[in-house]
């Protein structure tokens, strides 16, 4: 057999009847390329038809049945080749320890196809794969090589890619060696100073903070070089901004060296110890962020690194939940990418930042948020053009065996389903770990897409240095202790390639341990050391009165006017834009604004103050409810609109996408793109109110929390549909309880608003604080069925000439002070409706009614004025629609019972304690609704 050939060529390896089966087997392959063997297939797919079919120059021979063996010997070899790209992972070397017993495969070996090193000797390599290795002749040496390629230290796994570019590029990449970095013998030693510096870190802290937490990265030591490398690469590329999220293992030690956080901070942050107190030395920077701080491994930092280039690196904070950093950091790289200051949508620019991303290997499968934030690497309002994953593989998760803690053989096995190129690399091979960096740098640079490195090390000690991993994995870790470090590792490589001396490699950690220890000894000492919390910033701790939100009515004409304008030739849906039409009129004589044109309004004069927005959520472009319109569709073409793009004179962006069908994500994407663009109002929507259950996390360990502990500054807006119409307990409340037992310290502001003059002006307030110290989160019990409510509505003038209040009182009632017996506050559409019962009624002059539509910070000076003017008060009662250990009830009664006098009695009206936030049944909960209005129209 001599099957020899060229790419433009082939074919001529086929002869006599192997050329008439060919010929019947490219017929098949028109009609249904699945029918067709899949090494003919692509075959068929890479060369076309056969050349002697489109020639009437036909060779035969009379060599038959040899010419079948030989098509069925060509076809194996192709099957072969295909194992190994596909399989070979399953033989590489890339644990260091705890090498798994399974890790062999007969589908990369000959035999299982029936050939032999003779039979693939005669085979020319040019005919199985397209770009040969200058080194490479036959089908024998090419297996040996491809072996050589997928089965070593650095393994590869790239057949999920669907995409022929993608999966030529990078088997052409890893086959051909062009991710091969070439390190000088300099660097090579440049890199085991850097493992030597990792590895002296994290043995001085063991050794000089006895049993303190430090989560060591010893056993994937390697991952500083290598995040290392991506910064370098960055820099040389005039990438702006470089932006990680990781969790606790190795974030000492990646502050330390990424991140330059001094040493002697890092040892201050140690200063509970029993041995000393630390204080940092002179020009060190403090130790707390925010006030109430955090512990040393959660906190993150930044640095500009470079210089002719300078790139700015930032190590996001991150809380013990592990992961949901993930989508907090890539809000901050889109926030850096988009181009907020043109009309229209944000327009990324995925060259000026991108995201590093260091998982844990149980965590990365484990827990959800990661597929979430996978599925929107790709979204248009979510990609940030590739993100470079590294999993932190210590085989463990906390005590649990990965057998334990994953159904598939890999953790990274996730990613297969978003189509992401997946290398596997071994911890203690610190120039394949180059390699496979280089990689995925160059991959995101060309495919704008996310790329996973598993990153297979091990744990040295315990998951928290505290814990003895002997007594739960005793044969693994008898395995880790006689195993040499990654420093002494690479020392007695380049021993070995005579790059250094036998005793060269010492002195590099000895250096490092004395500067260490140098450094330690310079600190002050001092037994005194006052530990408090620092005060709170005055502009949090300071009201939001004063700000101004009026617009000047001539503006918002105007405003409103360009909204109703149409591009040429766009055909709007004929019943939306009749319904939209009536907007034109709003400021006539009599005509009221209602919530979708407020809110619309306060949108366009943010914008036309020169404030950017972005908002998100699911089927926000429409609202859940059908009142927003923010994006308009063409009905003859596949275009859309937005009416806030065609704002004459704004020149400044208007983002509003709708998301994937997660919570979680998508909040804490918003989240951090907030804290990152601290010039633009961006807002997050609920389709439901409840349905932010899901984010809870988020709600919890960032946007309630984030300031205090780190000083990170957020001013996202997050609308919670919220309301009893009796539509069961998922679409009933949005656990306003929630938030107001996270609310303190002036963390966020917390509103139930009844007008669509009150949300215009509290939008507007909200975004008169963005990028400034007073700046906060917003938490919005918005409406549903209110939507369309006309008691909402208000007369233009009150956008023109108000400004948001935090009480509002009830016209028609109160008009008497002095009669007033019965004062009834309450927030949210329960007050409309008790508006409207009472219409029924004759009213009586001992009720008023005051809707509290800013429940946090609690309107203490305001409920205080309104009780000295209704001074005949004898009792409050406070209605809600919310079961009582729900809802505000247990927030505020203490605040009132703080300001009201001792004789006056303070009663709760609603629904009883309850384990579900609503009954199931319509007619019941209409029923109940009855009688809550009842009883707080009742005087006693």
């Amino acid at each position: 057999m001599a099957i020899q050939g060229s790419n433009d060529n082939v074919w001529h390896a086929f002869h006599g009847p192997n050329m008439g089966y060919v010929e019947e087997q490219y017929e098949l392959f028109l009609d249904d390329p699945d029918a067709v063997d899949e090494s003919l297939r692509q075959m068929f797919e890479q060369y076309g038809a056969p050349d002697w079919m489109e020639s009437s120059n036909v060779q035969t021979s009379s060599g038959g049945q040899s010419s079948i063996n030989d098509l069925k010997k060509l076809t194996s070899a192709m099957k072969l080749v295909d194992a190994i790209r596909r399989h070979g992972h399953l033989e590489a070397d890339i644990f260091p320890v705890g090498k798994q017993d399974d890790r062999a495969t007969p589908l990369v070996d000959p035999k299982t196809y029936d050939l032999t090193e003779a039979d693939l000797k005669q085979m020319d390599a040019k005919v199985l794969i397209a770009n040969v290795p200058s080194h490479v002749n036959t089908a024998w040496d090419l297996i040996q090589h491809l072996r050589s390629r997928y089965s070593g230290t650095a393994s590869f796994e790239f057949n999920h890619i669907p995409d022929d570019d993608e999966r030529e590029w990078l088997y052409n990449h890893v086959e051909n060696g062009a991710i091969d970095v070439s390190l000088s013998d300099d660097y090579k030693k440049d890199l085991l100073k850097q493992l030597a510096e990792v590895e002296g870190f994290e043995q001085f802290l063991g050794k000089t903070f006895v049993g303190q937490k430090r989560f060591s990265i010893e056993g994937i030591d390697v991952m500083v070089p290598m995040i290392d490398r991506l910064v370098k690469n960055g820099n040389q590329d005039s990438v702006e901004h470089i932006l990680m999220g990781m969790a606790h293992r190795g974030r000492l030690n990646v502050l330390a060296h990424i991140l330059g956080k001094p040493y002697e901070k890092i040892f201050s942050e140690f200063a509970h110890s029993p041995d000393k107190e630390l204080v940092p030395s002179e020009g060190s920077t403090g130790i707390n962020y925010g006030w109430t701080g955090d512990v040393k491994y959660h906190f993150g930092a930044d640095r500009e690194y470079g210089d002719e280039n300078s790139t700015k690196v930032t190590l996001a904070h991150n809380p013990s939940h592990l992961e949901f950093v993930n989508p907090v950091v890539e809000g901050y790289t889109r926030a850096v990418q988009d181009n907020r200051h043109e009309a229209g949508y944000a327009e990324p620019n995925f060259d000026k930042a991108f995201t590093i991303q260091i998982h844990g290997d149980a965590a990365f499968i484990g827990e959800g948020v990661v597929a979430e934030t996978l599925n929107m690497s790709q979204l248009d309002g979510y990609e940030t053009g590739g993100s470079i994953h590294i999993i932190a593989n210590n085989l463990l998760g906390f005590t649990t065996n990965h057998k334990d803690g994953r159904s598939p053989k890999y953790a990274s096995d996730l990613a297969k389903g978003f189509e992401m190129p997946i290398v596997h690399v071994n911890a203690d091979d610190p120039e394949a770990c180059m390699s496979a960096i280089e990689l995925a740098y160059q991959y995101r640079k060309k495919f704008q897409k996310d790329v996973i490195i598993d990153l297979v090390g091990y744990r040295r000690f315990g998951h928290n240095e505290m814990d003895e991993p002997r007594g739960t994995q005793p044969n693994l870790y008898r395995e880790i202790d006689n195993h040499k470090t990654a420093y002494e590792l690479y020392a007695e490589t380049l021993t070995n390639d005579q790059i250094i001396g036998e005793e060269d490699g010492k002195p590099y950690k000895d250096q490092v341990l004395e500067s260490l220890r140098e450094t330690y000894n310079s600190m002050k000492e001092n037994e005194d050391v006052e530990h408090t919390i620092p005060d709170i910033p005055e502009e949090v701790v300071n009201g939001l009165d004063k700000i101004e939100t009026a617009v000047d009515e001539s503006t918002l004409k105007k405003l409103n006017e360009d909204m109703l304008k149409r591009p040429e030739g766009f055909n709007g849906f004929k019943k939306l834009e009749k319904i939209l039409k009536r907007r034109e009129n709003a400021f006539e004589e009599g005509e009221k604004v209602d919530w979708a044109l407020g809110e619309a309004l306060a949108y366009a004069s943010i914008l036309n103050d020169g404030t950017p927005i972005r908002m998100t959520g699911q089927d926000t472009q429409r609202g859940t409810f059908a009142h927003r319109h923010a994006v308009l569709h063409d009905t003859e073409k596949q275009e859309t609109y937005s009416p806030f793009h065609g704002l004459e004179d704004v020149d400044r962006a208007f983002s509003i996408y709708n998301s994937p069908l997660n919570e979680t994500g998508v909040l804490g994407f918003e989240y951090g793109y907030s804290v990152q663009s601290d010039e633009t109002l961006v807002l997050w929507e609920a389709q439901f109110g409840d349905f932010a259950n899901a984010a809870q996390v988020i709600f919890d360990q960032f946007i309630a929390s984030g300031r205090a502990k780190w000083g990170q500054i957020a001013s996202l807006v997050m609308l919670l549909p919220h309301g009893y119409e009796g539509q069961g307990p998922e679409h009933s409340s949005a656990r306003l309880e929630r938030f107001l037992q996270l609310s303190a310290e002036n963390n966020w502001t917390v509103a139930n608003v009844t007008s669509a003059g009150q949300f215009f002006h509290l939008l507007r307030r909200q975004a008169a604080i963005v990028g400034t110290e007073a700046a906060r989160p917003l938490v919005v019990m918005s409406p549903k069925s209110l939507l369309r409510n006309q008691r909402v509505a208000v007369d233009h003038e009150e956008l023109s000439e108000g400004k948001f209040k935090h009480i509002l009182e009830q016209h028609n009632t109160g008009e008497d002070p002095e009669a007033v017996k019965r004062l009834v506050l309450g927030s949210g559409k329960v007050m409309v409706e008790l508006e409207e019962e009472m219409e029924k009624r004759d009213p009586s002059d001992a009720i008023h009614f005051a809707r509290v539509e800013q429940i946090y910070p609690f309107p203490e000076k305001e409920l205080q004025e309104l009780l000295k003017t209704y001074k005949n008060v004898e009792e409050i009662v406070w209605l809600q629609e919310e079961p009582k250990n729900m809802g505000s009830w247990d927030f505020v009664k203490e605040r009132i019972q703080d300001i009201k006098k001792v004789k006056q009695k303070l009663h709760y009206v609603g629904r009883p304690h309850r384990s579900s936030p609503a009954v199931g049944d319509p007619n019941v909960s209409k029923a109940e609704q009855s009688r809550i209005l009842n009883e707080a129209l009742k005087l006693d």
